[in-house]
């Protein structure tokens, strides 16, 4: 069984890296020759043919809750993170909703595809290091999902969880995001199993992992505490996380 993990993690990680690089010029057409909307629609392609390539792998999504999210006005998901196979299915499904993320700078660079679009499609890019630079950065993001009726992805654990359990929240970012997008809802997500893919590292990949992605009923943040709203925010996450 891990030698056929070895074959198909080969073969996965050839079919992830060849996607990435078939959609950035791709991406860059769409971007130069026709502006927001068909780069958006290129990232959502390209989303779904990134999820289609662990299919190599046996991995199962299920996708639930979409019908509980407003449409018209800004949002903010608050989700758990396990691993990078979060981010694929977890943009896809809420594509509609035009999400951007908050990422470290790092990532807007070098990376096929994935940089080109932290950078063009309105996501916010910050040094972890440098609140100077990662404040403003936050707040210009804020500033635009109210304007545009948009929405932001945020993954308040800082980093990934290698092993399913919920880790503490960071919540300067989400503080600084809700002032600046005071109409916004709260979307708690909770994501489940993708952690196993990497549960023996990075290669081989393990086999047949079913991943889970709910989005749960959305909070308005307008007439209570903020610590309040967190709690009810991670206690939504938590009640459907599995170990």
């Amino acid at each position: 069984m891990k030698i056929i993990a070895y074959i198909l993690s080969s073969i996965y990680y050839f079919l992830f890296g060849l996607a990435l690089v078939i959609w950035h010029p791709i991406q860059w057409l769409c971007y130069n020759l026709g502006g927001y909307q068909p780069h958006h629609t290129s990232i959502k392609a390209m989303n779904w043919t990134l999820m289609q390539a662990t299919r190599i792998l046996g991995t199962t999504y299920k996708l639930s809750g979409r019908e509980k999210i407003p449409k018209g006005i800004p949002l903010i998901f608050i989700s758990n993170h396990q691993s990078m196979h979060d981010i694929a299915p977890l943009e896809w499904y809420v594509a509609d909703f035009h999400p951007k993320f908050i990422s470290k700078i790092e990532l807007g660079k070098g990376i096929p595809s994935v940089s080109y679009n932290l950078k063009k499609g309105g996501s916010a890019l910050i040094d972890r290091k440098d609140s100077r630079q990662a404040l403003p950065e936050i707040k210009r993001l804020g500033e635009y999902i109210e304007e545009h009726n948009r929405s932001a992805i945020l993954f308040p654990e800082g980093t990934r969880s290698k092993d399913g359990q919920l880790k503490p929240f960071k919540d300067t970012g989400l503080k600084i995001l809700v002032r600046n997008a005071p109409s916004a809802l709260i979307v708690p997500v909770t994501i489940n199993n993708s952690w196993k893919m990497l549960r023996n590292g990075s290669f081989p990949l393990s086999l047949g992992t079913a991943i889970s992605i709910e989005i749960h009923n959305p909070i308005s943040f307008k007439d209570q505490d903020f610590d309040e709203m967190m709690i009810q925010t991670r206690q939504a996450i938590q009640r459907t996380l599995k170990n």
